[in-house]
Protein backbone atom coordinates (compact mmCIF):
# COMPACT_ATOMS: atom_id res chain seq x y z
CA UNK A 1 0.00 0.00 0.00
CA UNK A 2 0.86 3.71 -0.20
CA UNK A 3 -0.75 6.87 0.90
CA UNK A 4 -2.87 8.35 -2.08
CA UNK A 5 -1.10 11.18 -3.84
CA UNK A 6 -2.60 14.70 -2.88
CA UNK A 7 -3.09 14.10 0.47
CA UNK A 8 -0.94 16.00 3.26
CA UNK A 9 -1.11 15.90 7.13
CA UNK A 10 -1.34 19.60 8.31
CA UNK A 11 -1.69 20.51 11.98
CA UNK A 12 -4.42 23.01 12.48
CA UNK A 13 -5.26 25.11 15.28
CA UNK A 14 -3.71 22.22 17.40
CA UNK A 15 -5.48 19.54 15.63
CA UNK A 16 -4.49 17.03 13.06
CA UNK A 17 -6.06 16.68 10.32
CA UNK A 18 -5.51 15.28 6.24
CA UNK A 19 -5.81 18.10 3.53
CA UNK A 20 -6.88 17.19 0.42
CA UNK A 21 -4.39 18.99 -2.33
CA UNK A 22 -5.90 19.23 -6.05
CA UNK A 23 -9.00 19.35 -7.18
CA UNK A 24 -9.42 15.48 -8.19
CA UNK A 25 -8.81 15.08 -4.19
CA UNK A 26 -11.50 17.60 -2.92
CA UNK A 27 -14.08 16.29 -0.80
CA UNK A 28 -15.52 19.01 1.56
CA UNK A 29 -17.90 16.72 3.50
CA UNK A 30 -15.97 15.48 5.77
CA UNK A 31 -12.38 16.77 7.79
CA UNK A 32 -10.07 13.59 8.30
CA UNK A 33 -8.79 14.13 12.07
CA UNK A 34 -5.93 11.93 13.41
CA UNK A 35 -4.29 11.40 16.46
CA UNK A 36 -1.48 11.87 17.86
CA UNK A 37 -0.40 7.92 17.12
CA UNK A 38 -1.90 8.20 13.38
CA UNK A 39 -0.07 11.12 12.70
CA UNK A 40 2.73 9.70 14.07
CA UNK A 41 2.34 6.50 11.81
CA UNK A 42 1.21 9.00 8.80
CA UNK A 43 4.68 11.19 8.18
CA UNK A 44 6.22 7.70 8.66
CA UNK A 45 5.08 6.28 5.62
CA UNK A 46 5.22 8.41 3.53
CA UNK A 47 6.82 7.58 0.45
CA UNK A 48 7.31 4.13 1.18
CA UNK A 49 5.02 0.70 0.61
CA UNK A 50 3.75 -0.19 3.65
CA UNK A 51 1.55 -2.91 5.02
CA UNK A 52 0.21 -3.63 8.43
CA UNK A 53 3.32 -5.23 9.66
CA UNK A 54 4.84 -1.79 8.84
CA UNK A 55 2.44 0.13 11.03
CA UNK A 56 3.11 -2.28 13.88
CA UNK A 57 6.68 -1.82 13.75
CA UNK A 58 6.38 1.47 13.92
CA UNK A 59 4.44 1.05 17.08
CA UNK A 60 6.04 -1.23 18.25
CA UNK A 61 9.04 1.13 18.09
CA UNK A 62 7.68 4.30 19.44
CA UNK A 63 5.56 3.24 22.35
CA UNK A 64 5.26 0.50 25.08
CA UNK A 65 2.62 -1.77 23.37
CA UNK A 66 2.67 -5.37 22.82
CA UNK A 67 3.13 -7.05 19.31
CA UNK A 68 -0.61 -8.46 19.86
CA UNK A 69 -1.96 -5.15 20.74
CA UNK A 70 0.16 -3.16 17.71
CA UNK A 71 -0.79 -5.79 15.43
CA UNK A 72 -4.84 -5.50 15.96
CA UNK A 73 -4.49 -1.72 15.85
CA UNK A 74 -2.46 -1.27 12.51
CA UNK A 75 -5.08 -3.35 10.82
CA UNK A 76 -7.78 -1.29 12.30
CA UNK A 77 -6.08 2.19 11.19
CA UNK A 78 -5.62 0.57 7.43
CA UNK A 79 -9.37 -0.22 7.36
CA UNK A 80 -10.07 3.08 8.48
CA UNK A 81 -7.71 4.81 6.08
CA UNK A 82 -8.95 2.70 3.01
CA UNK A 83 -12.54 3.53 3.79
CA UNK A 84 -11.20 7.11 3.92
CA UNK A 85 -9.51 7.02 0.93
CA UNK A 86 -6.46 8.32 1.65
CA UNK A 87 -3.83 5.58 0.73
CA UNK A 88 -4.18 2.71 -1.87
Amino acid sequence: MKTKKGFKLRTVCGENIIVAEGIENVDFSRIISMNETSAYLWKNIQGIDFDENTLAGLLLEEYEVDEATARSDAKALVEKWLEAGIIE
